[in-house]
């Protein structure tokens, strides 16, 4: 079983920079494909982005590739995702995703953090 917390959020104006941390309580952080998803005032919860157990494996939404990276350190059950270039429509509710078979959908999702606002003025 894991705990998921979200920290770094915040308000950054547009073109600025953000780094998100998911600290992951638990001995089996490693088993897990971490991810990150976002849910916009009114719209469906999202994929942002997912890393697999060794990090040896990204993907991201069209929507940010080339502007966030996601990355993982398992001697520290982390993940990390760090948003650069930031735009008013990246303005979201980002929350932390675990699962043994996460993938771009929510279905797959074992365990979800809190969620850590992210607001983008522009």
């Amino acid at each position: 079983q894991l705990q998921l917390v979200e920290s770094g959020g915040g308000l950054v104006q547009a073109g600025g920079s953000l780094r998100l941390s998911c600290a992951a309580s638990g001995r089996t952080f490693s088993v897990y494909n971490m991810g990150w998803f976002r849910q916009a005032p009114g719209k469906e919860r999202e994929f942002v982005a997912r890393i697999s157990g060794s990090g040896g494996f990204t993907n991201y939404a069209d929507s940010v590739k080339g502007r966030f990276t996601i990355s993982r350190d398992n001697a520290q059950n982390t993940v990390y995702l760090q948003m650069n270039n930031l735009k008013s429509e990246d303005t979201a509710v980002y929350y932390c995703a675990a699962g043994r078979r996460l993938g771009t959908s929510i279905e797959y999702v074992d365990y979800w953090g809190q969620g850590t606002q992210v607001t983008v003025s522009s």
